[in-house]
């Protein structure tokens, strides 16, 4: 038996009752993820993989900083309705989410776990509008989304930014789990091919990628210049910037966010 690594109780899947019931938690996180085709090289947990990896580290500071959160399990899947003609990317619609959200909501509401946090890892997904409908039901949880990539863009850090198998999501999984990563010499270069509708082109218009037409290799953004080092100085920044969040709303009052002075 492994007795090296002790539950961390932040962790909800590690922790256990003795503890829970001990504990006045102030914040739940749900990590939101996908199961969907990384380019060539990255495997199809990326973003859940990269959701426990900052959400765990973010946690652990918040913790030992006194704030008591939550990391609840991370959801594998996403919204993946531009993809259905890849397979194994497994869609979730996004009225499936809503009816998943409400149930983990109104498990949080029946126990008095005040804050829920959803910690979105993938573009597929967008929660604003189900969290409007869903705080108008659940008033005594307060709501809010996070989408890691608009917390920090790493600009600093990367060469080359993209949105999907980047240098960024390989740098992060080059730290993370850098035995799930292909050698470089199989990575795909992450070239989009551009929309012909300018509308679309010049981004005032939106419509869903056709992922195996928008891309080659279902990357968007040239990993090259990936390394592990940039995925953990990204990494650090991004949970850092996450606790500092959590931190903040647990302590919060969240009757009274808005600051009236002039």
């Amino acid at each position: 038996m492994n007795t090296s690594h002790s539950p961390r109780p932040w962790i909800i899947a590690e922790t256990n009752w003795k503890q829970v019931k001990a504990t006045k938690y102030e914040v739940a996180v749900l990590p939101m993820g996908a199961t969907e085709a990384h380019n060539w090289h990255l495997p199809y947990g990326t973003d859940s993989y990269q959701n426990d990896g900052l959400c765990a580290e973010a946690g652990r500071i918040a913790w030992e900083a006194g704030a008591q959160v939550a990391i609840l399990p991370n959801i594998p899947f996403g919204v993946q309705t531009g993809q259905l003609d890849i397979p194994f990317c497994i869609n979730m619609n996004p009225s499936t989410q809503f009816m998943v959200l409400n149930d983990v909501i109104a498990s949080l509401a029946g126990v008095g776990i005040p804050k829920l946090v959803v910690f979105n890892g993938h573009g597929g997904n967008d929660f604003k509008q189900m969290l409007r409908e869903l705080q108008a039901k659940w008033p005594q949880v307060f709501l809010s989304t996070v989408f890691w990539p608009n917390m920090d863009s790493g600009k600093d850090i990367f060469t080359l930014l993209g949105d999907h198998a980047d240098e960024r999501e390989t740098s992060l999984m080059l730290h993370f789990h850098p035995e799930l990563v292909l050698p470089k010499e199989d990575w795909g270069a992450g070239h989009t091919h551009p929309p012909r509708l300018q509308a679309l082109k010049e981004r005032w218009a939106w419509a869903q990628r056709a992922w195996t037409q928008a891309t080659d290799d279902t990357g968007a953004g040239d990993p090259q210049h990936s390394t592990a080092e940039k995925g953990a100085h990204y990494a650090a920044a991004l949970s850092a910037k996450l606790a500092s969040y959590l931190i903040e709303l647990a302590a919060a009052d969240t009757g009274h966010l808005y600051d009236s002075t002039r």
